[in-house]
């Protein structure tokens, strides 16, 4: 099921942040949605969760009004990973984990075998399987950053919404979490992340939407989108357009543009 925004403003306080947005992101794709700082791309993910509400236009999840499911109902579709890795409980990483079957249990009810296995499969996918006894305290921030992830796909959501997920995990655990990103999306899981990288965007996103002062530079394929003229009008760079040994071409910024 799409989840979709069209004509999409939002403010913050008194401050207009996001301006007639359009937008239709697609199940089974990695959309990464990219821009400088204060562009508006938290704000973004975060209306798209149904954690803002707009002042004008509409969110659709499979051409339904976000803002009419019931809560219940849209925590099921949808998961959202914040920026902040925080904790408010001292649990142990496999109790904080199961807690994302929270929207499919009854409440006070045990868990089924259903929960068990997406609880494990979780687990899996995100490599924490030697943290599970460990207290989420103990943790570093980079493996707190990646229990949580685990805890928002143990509630197997139709749609994965990830803020900078990338920021406090080192390079090899990067690739790695873009790499299970891609294989979600390849099993039909809508991705949708918030990165800096020009790079890892280029690498991991099939398309990518550009955001710069609230309003929409591109939306498209990831190539079209990270082509010349729209990392000029977002970002204000020049970039070097390389090709990687599986045929992807990653734009390397090499200076500012005089023109923005």
């Amino acid at each position: 099921m799409e989840l979709s925004v069209s004509d999409l403003a939002v403010s913050l306080g008194t401050r207009r942040v996001l301006h007639g947005v359009d937008a239709m992101l697609r199940p089974g794709r990695v959309t990464a949605i990219l821009g400088p700082n204060g562009s508006g791309k938290s704000t973004l993910v975060r209306t798209l969760a149904g954690l803002l509400d707009p002042d004008a236009g509409q969110v659709k999840l499979g051409g339904k009004l976000l803002a009419r499911l019931q809560p219940r109902e849209r925590a099921r579709r949808i998961g959202y990973l914040p920026q902040e890795a925080t904790v408010h409980w001292d649990l142990r990483v496999a109790e904080l984990i199961a807690l994302g079957r929270a929207p499919h249990r009854a409440p006070f009810a045990g868990l089924s075998g259903t929960d068990q296995a997406a609880i494990d499969a979780a687990i899996e996918a995100t490599a924490v399987r030697p943290l599970v006894e460990r207290r989420v305290t103990q943790l570093s921030g980079g493996e707190r950053a990646r229990v949580l992830l685990g805890r928002v796909l143990a509630g197997a959501p139709d749609w994965l919404l990830a803020d900078e997920p990338l920021a406090s995990l080192d390079p090899v655990h990067q690739l790695d979490l873009l790499d299970r990103l891609r294989t979600l999306a390849a099993g039909g899981m809508g991705v949708v992340i918030v990165l800096h990288d020009l790079l890892q965007a280029a690498r991991a996103a099939d398309d990518v939407l550009l955001l710069r002062e609230g309003r929409v530079v591109a939306f498209g394929p990831a190539e079209a989108a990270l082509a010349h003229q729209p990392l000029r009008e977002a970002f204000g760079v020049e970039v070097m357009v390389i090709g990687d040994d599986q045929g992807r071409l990653l734009p390397v910024p090499i200076g500012r543009t005089k023109s923005v």
